[in-house]
């Protein structure tokens, strides 16, 4: 490698691309993750390692792994990112903030029992910026939140979301979403006020898919209840489920966030013994966004509207 210059640049592209390869944990992953291919990414990479002066990767078997300097320079690159968003909310302050455009991410169940509310608010309290909506979940709700294509992020904490402690995002908890047991009317458990997990140990489940937040909620306490629960049915769509479960085809987890909407089901809703099934819902931005006056006024209302969510019994 060449000599670091005292004035060496980086291109804050092929930043991005490393803090994607940081993420997704091979070259394949990221190009998949940034719609490039495996080649591109290695070549961008590659650019950044010499504007850097530094190697950047490793050879790790048949893969790479990220050098001690490439950890060094990511660390200034979430600095400087969010010195970036920063410069560009000062400059939306400046102009007031009361108009222009918010896309928000956000899992389906936070869009059905969550978002409805708040964009009803916002379309009264920010009636000049238009707010979209589009449906995702870690990791790749995040990957569109490095890159721009979404500014506000809705998620639940489970394996494939980042720490607390990621310094790229400024996040705040909005509520606890609890998760009952869902059993068809005709259940032997049905009219119990209160059931194990265990008890259901021998049915047959509904589970969403292993990568989803639900799945994978359902699937660990399950475990923790010591048992592998018997996966008949794998279905996303929250709806879908409750059909399943009210024609008796299975167990399920519904959050509490959705519950509402199948009221008119033929089934029942039992609060777990013992333990309670639950996720952290929270809302974040891009470090140094947050004192855009959009933005925060859209994370102020999914505040006050989760506020209201859970006063209603959630």
């Amino acid at each position: 490698m060449e000599q670091i210059s005292e004035t060496f640049t980086v291109d804050l592209r092929r930043l991005t691309v490393l803090r994607e390869l940081r993420r997704r944990g091979s070259l394949a992953r990221t190009a998949e993750a940034l719609h490039l291919t495996p080649s591109a990414v290695s070549q961008q990479i590659a650019a950044l390692a010499r504007e850097a002066g530094v190697p950047l990767t490793e050879r790790d078997g048949r893969g790479v792994r990220l050098t001690g300097q490439a950890r060094v320079l990511l660390a200034h690159a979430d600095l400087i990112a969010a010195q970036l968003e920063r410069a560009r909310a000062d400059l939306a302050a400046y102009g007031e903030g009361g108009r222009g455009s918010v896309t928000i991410g956000c899992f389906s169940s936070g869009i059905l029992g969550l978002l409805p509310g708040a964009l009803s608010a916002l379309a009264v309290r920010l009636p000049h910026v238009r707010v979209d909506v589009v449906e995702a979940e870690p990791p790749d709700l995040f990957t569109a939140l490095d890159a721009g294509q979404v500014d506000v992020a809705v998620a639940v904490d489970f394996a494939a979301a980042p720490p607390h402690t990621d310094r790229r995002y400024r996040r705040v908890d909005l509520f606890t979403d609890v998760l009952d047991l869902a059993v068809p009317a005709g259940h032997r458990l049905a009219g119990r006020e209160r059931v194990a997990l265990r008890d259901l140990a021998t049915d047959a489940w509904i589970v969403g898919d292993a990568r989803s937040c639900c799945g994978a909620v359902a699937r660990s306490v399950c475990a923790a209840a010591g048992f592998t629960p018997d996966i008949r049915h794998a279905v996303n769509d929250w709806g879908a489920l409750a059909a399943l479960v009210e024609a008796g085809q299975g167990v399920a987890l519904i959050p509490r966030l959705v519950q509402p909407l199948y009221a008119h089901r033929r089934l029942a809703l039992l609060p777990t013994a013992g333990a309670t099934p639950s996720r952290n819902v929270f809302v974040a931005v891009r470090a140094g966004s947050e004192t855009d006056p959009v933005l925060a006024a859209v994370c102020d209302q999914l505040r006050t509207t989760a506020g209201d969510v859970v006063g209603s019994g959630n």
